[in-house]
């Protein structure tokens, strides 16, 4: 403040040792030229912003908002970077389950093939059996059939040779019994 006074001595003591008769104008140093008076008021005005530290104040709050949006870029640029590393996790997630998903669906036909061929040959053993079961019974009955046969022509024949015997039949009469029971087996065969 005792600069600012010792200033203000100066400039002003010859603008009023002047006078009004002296010239107007910004160089002409008196209280009565107002350009003067407007120049003092602002160099004043800028000694008080000094004095009470405005600079450093505006300073500071221009450093602080350059720090801020510093740090708001920085954070903006992790973020950033995290999304990106993000994005690359889940592209490779997807790029796994895609994978996974057709070694499953190569797995399932894979299953499903030697199912359908382990089916297959069950069937065709299967298959195999009951032919096998129907041939030996067809054999079977065959054979009971060529025993029922056996033994009705072997009752037929006794039966015709009893009659035979019984009756005293002449033998043009026994040899066409016999050749009536053997047809009558023939038929009984086939």
């Amino acid at each position: 403040m005792r600069y600012l006074t010792a200033l203000f001595v100066l400039v002003a003591s010859p603008a009023l040792a002047a006078g009004d008769d002296a010239p107007k104008g910004l160089f002409n140093p008196s209280l009565g030229n107002t350009d003067f008076v407007v120049l003092l008021g602002f160099l004043l005005f800028l000694a008080i912003l000094f004095y009470f530290g405005v600079p450093k104040m505006l300073g500071g709050m221009l450093d602080a908002r350059a720090e801020g949006i510093r740090s708001e870029l920085d954070e903006a640029r992790a973020l950033r970077e995290e999304a990106q590393t993000l994005l690359a996790s889940y592209e490779r997630k997807a790029r796994e389950v895609e994978e996974q998903s057709a070694r499953i669906v190569t797995e399932a036909r894979a299953n499903a093939e030697t199912a359908a061929e382990q089916a297959k040959a069950d069937i065709e053993r299967s298959i195999t059996r009951r032919l096998a079961a129907a041939e030996d019974q067809i054999a079977s009955a065959e054979a009971k059939a060529s025993r029922a046969v056996r033994d009705t022509a072997a009752s037929v024949a006794v039966a015709a040779a009893a009659e035979v015997i019984a009756g005293g039949t002449s033998a043009t009469d026994q040899n066409k019994m016999i050749d009536e029971a053997i047809e009558e087996v023939g038929r009984q065969l086939h």
